[in-house]
Order: C-alpha cells, then structure tokens, then sequence
C-alpha cells in the first residue's frame, strides 16, 4: 500500500489501483512517449502469422513485442519523474537492500544535465572517475546508459567546439580501462559478450578520431574583439583562470597574451588558489621573494597535490533526508531548514557514496 504526505523514511514510489491490486507507476523518456503514439496493437498484431495465440498468450505475445519494439527503436532508458534518488547503505524496518552507483546514474538524468553547461564540465569529470575505477561496478542497463550519454557528450563537443581537452582525457582513460579488461579474457569482469565491448573499443577510438581532427571556425566579429580590451583587462581575466593549461593555451594566441601569461604574480595567485590549504604550502601566500618562480613552483605542487576543483553547478546531498539531487529540481525535504541540510557533492565524493 502507499502511503501519503510526506514521510521521513523515503518519499516512495507512484502507485495507481488497479481492479487487481496496486501497481506501480513507470515513466518512459520522451522518446518512448513519441513512439508510442505511433504503435497500434492492430499493427502488431494483425497480418503476423506469427500470432497464432489466443486470449491471454496473445497478450503476452503483444506486450513482448511491443517492449522489442522499443528496445530497437530507442537508446533511452527509462527517463523517471523524480530527477534524485534516496542514497540507502543498509537494510533497514522500512526500507531493504541499498543504492547502487549504476541506479544512481540512470535516475539522476545526466543526459538533460550535458546540455547546461554549467553542469557539463561536471558530468565529464564524473564519467572520467568511472572509466577509471568503477566501470566494472555498472549493471548491463546502467553501462548501455553509461555509452549512450558519452555518445552525447561526444557528439555536444563536435557541435559546440566546447572543452575538447577534457573530454579527450575522457576517452583515453576510458580506452586504457577498456583495453586492460579486454585483452585478458580468463579475467574479463565487464558485463556482457566481449565482442561487444570491442565494438565499443572501436566506436571510442572513433570518437577520438573524430576530436583530433575536429576544427574549430574562426569567428568573424565586426565589434571589439578581446584584443581590443586595456591590458589590465585582459590580465584579470587570466586571474580568473584556474586552469594552467587555459593560461597556457590563451598564451599563444597572441604575443601580448604570451607576456601576460607569464606574469609571475599569475602564477601565483593560481598556486595559493590550488595549494594554500595543503600540509606544507599554507606558507605560500606570506613568501615576498622576487627569485620564485611560480610557474614552475605550480607544476611541481601539482605533482604532490591534486588541484582544486570548481563547477558552475554540482549535485547537492541532503544531510537530512540522505537524498542526492540537483538543486534546480530540488527534493521532498521534510527538514524544517532544507538549505542548512545541504552539501555539495563532489565527482569523487559522489563515487565514494556508492562505496560499500
């Protein structure tokens, strides 16, 4: 039986009564919906000489088709209302088994997420952790889940020329992990015939293909360009840059943006802005010495310490309801102060929550 209102063990699921019994409610993604406007039972079954069932094998016969029918015709998964998901380590009076990370990936809608770019950034470096450590850790679903939103992702990039570099990283740590699993058959883990996942090997080497070849228009601008802007300008915006490669890149466009790049006193500010907060660094920002060189002092920081990280937007976890969601959509909270419930989740926090 559901139950109503709100409830602090779980918002639960969506039932309807049925002359049978309670059912529970299960939303398809947009797609499906299209498609099936456009089936018809007649259609599946009529002029088949295949269908030589009656009553209710013939049912059977049709429901089976029809999930064939979508099976072949989409690569969605089931798309759910409800954009968060209760995070259950245990077994509990109320609830019994625990979320898993593959669970976690289908339900929380990553691919509307890519299209933000706010969260895109995030999404990539996620999908990177995973290639990394917890590929073998999917269900089947969630790893044709998994593909089908790294193809989008793929496919945004060649469209909007935006962050190809981190998305190549993507695909060569993916392209090792796969290659490890692969070659030792005795010792495959991943879910599935191998031959499929060498199909899959061959579509990312594809896709890095087809990001190493990709070229990036130049824009025609008739108004101020950037080189238009006051030197002091232009060297705040790399002070707002907290990527060195960026710095780097931006460097070589022109030979003002070269000087500006090398700017000491860049360096710097980006080496107390990734490092401060270390063991043995919190030192940095109180050293006057003119002979550091900071560019090469951030190079070897980074070698002992990983960066820190930002993100326009990231998944947020509610401390009071152990629920993971977006902030946009929000989540049934029963707190009576939700927002001092919040915590932003991390890419690797966000692994080590499905950590058993």
């Amino acid at each position: 039986m559901p139950f109503l209102g709100k409830d602090w063990r779980s918002p639960g699921w969506s039932w309807t009564k049925t002359d049978h019994g309670w059912k529970r409610i299960v939303f398809f993604g947009h797609e499906l919906e299209d498609n099936n406007k456009d089936i018809d039972l007649k259609e599946l079954c009529s002029d088949n000489n295949e269908n030589l069932f009656v009553g209710e094998v013939c049912e059977l016969a049709n429901t089976k088709r029809k999930k064939e029918f979508y099976n072949n015709n989409t690569k969605s998964q089931f798309v759910f209302r409800d954009k968060w998901i209760y995070v259950q380590k245990g077994s509990t009076k109320e609830r019994h088994g625990y979320c898993t990370l593959g669970e976690a990936l289908n339900r929380l809608d990553f691919s509307s997420a890519i299209q933000d770019l706010r969260r895109f950034n995030y999404v990539a470096k996620l999908f990177q952790l995973i290639a990394r450590s917890q590929l073998t850790s999917l269900s089947g679903a969630a790893q044709k889940n998994y593909f089908n939103i790294l193809e989008k992702i793929v496919r945004k990039v060649l469209e909007d020329n935006y962050n190809p570099r981190l998305v190549k990283e993507l695909l060569q740590d993916l392209s090792s992990t796969l290659h490890s699993l692969t070659i030792h058959f005795g010792r495959c883990v991943l879910v599935g015939n191998v031959n499929i996942w060498l199909c899959r090997l061959e579509t990312i080497v594809k896709w890095q293909q087809e990001l190493n070849n990709m070229q990036i228009p130049k824009q025609l601008y008739t108004g101020m360009s950037f080189n238009d802007l006051p030197l002091h300008m232009q060297n705040q915006i790399l002070c707002k840059l907290s990527d060195a490669c960026d710095i780097i890149n931006l460097g070589q466009a022109t030979p003002t943006l070269h000087i500006l790049s090398e700017n000491m006193t860049l360096w710097k500010k980006l080496c107390q802005f990734h490092f401060s907060d270390k063991p043995f660094c919190r030192n940095l920002g109180l050293t006057r010495s003119d002979n550091v060189d900071w560019k090469l002092m951030y190079f070897t920081l980074q070698k002992h310490y990983p960066m820190k990280e930002q993100y326009g937007d990231t998944l947020h976890f509610c401390k009071h309801c152990s629920i993971l969601f977006w902030k946009d959509f929000g989540h049934p909270c029963t707190s009576n102060d939700p927002d001092s419930c919040l915590m932003p989740i991390s890419p690797q926090h966000f692994i080590d929550l499905f950590k058993f």
